[in-house]
């Protein structure tokens, strides 16, 4: 599976479902691309879709049992490369990475703000 998947069946609830349409923001992907992937992994029956029985408008997105199965694989990849990743990097230079990640995160968030807003903010390019 690619990474892509493996992110989706990842952020998929396993007893609750996910709602579709938080899936895409989860993934920072395209309604359009969000409806071909799920349309994909439906048809290599790794997922099934439910209309919500509260709110017929909303579509949950749940894991068949090869998805589950994909979706374990997913997270031994997931946990092989951060173990790889521990042992090659030290801890300090992880501490720095993470926090310099953290600090560009809220910069992201802060501008996407002030662009739902609808006043964007120039920034410099130097």
């Amino acid at each position: 599976i690619t990474m892509a998947i493996g992110y989706v069946l990842l952020n998929i609830d396993l007893d609750e479902g996910t709602p579709a349409t938080k899936i895409g923001p989860l993934l920072g992907m395209e309604p359009r691309s969000l409806v071909r992937m799920l349309k994909s992994l439906e048809e290599r029956g790794l997922i099934r879709r439910e209309v919500d029985g509260n709110d017929k408008r909303f579509v949950r997105i749940y894991l068949t049992e090869e998805g589950k199965a994909k979706r374990e694989m997913a997270r031994d990849g997931v946990i092989l490369f951060n173990n790889m990743i521990r042992e090659k990097i030290p801890l300090d230079k992880l501490v720095i990475f993470f926090e310099v990640m953290k600090d560009i995160n809220k910069l992201v968030e802060e501008e996407n703000s002030k662009i739902k807003a609808g006043e964007p903010e120039e920034l410099p390019l130097d």
